[in-house]
């Protein structure tokens, strides 16, 4: 596939995740039986999110280079009061755009379930972001094999519930 071809497939992708996240209350098949057919770029089967689909955050972000508003459709865990979304981006040795967009403008909303709730994103270090990343992992082994052929350890964003005063 070309770069373009492989870029309307994803978005074409992204899309459909989209509309079915917020048509099922935040749950929808990571990828359908004629993408895989059609060999389409899209995240492998997970095991264990087949009947329900899985769980999904929409997290939107702001272009750091751009300004422009996208939204990306995310594994996430609960996290106390928030949730934490992690950056694997399919084992690619680079940090996935949403991820850039975040650090360069934290302040943002995230769909979750049937909810909208403004968010502040942060990155998890040290022992919060090893806890965070076990867990992960534990619940979906893959996350292992995408960081070990990333070459770089995944950044673990926790979005947190920004207060209405501010």
């Amino acid at each position: 596939m070309t770069d373009q071809s492989t870029t309307e497939a994803v978005t074409g992708w992204n899309e459909r995740i989209i509309a079915e996240v917020r048509a099922n209350a935040g749950y929808a098949a990571w990828s359908s039986d004629d993408e895989f057919a059609a060999g389409r770029p899209v995240p492998p089967r997970i095991p264990g999110f087949d009947e329900q689909g899985m769980p999904l955050i929409l997290v939107r972000h702001i272009g750091a280079k751009t300004g422009h508003e996208r939204i990306s459709p995310l594994f996430y865990q609960p996290v106390g009061d928030g949730w934490a979304v992690f950056g694997t981006y399919g084992g690619s040795p680079r940090h996935p755009v949403w991820y850039r967009n975040l650090m360069a403008n934290p302040r943002t909303t995230v769909e979750v379930g049937t909810e909208e709730v403004p968010v502040v994103a942060r990155l998890a270090q040290g022992a919060e972001r090893e806890r965070i990343w076990a867990e992960q992992v534990a619940l979906v082994p893959k996350f292992a094999e995408f960081e070990a052929a990333s070459g770089r350890q995944v950044p673990v964003v926790v979005l947190e519930r920004a207060s209405t005063g501010n």
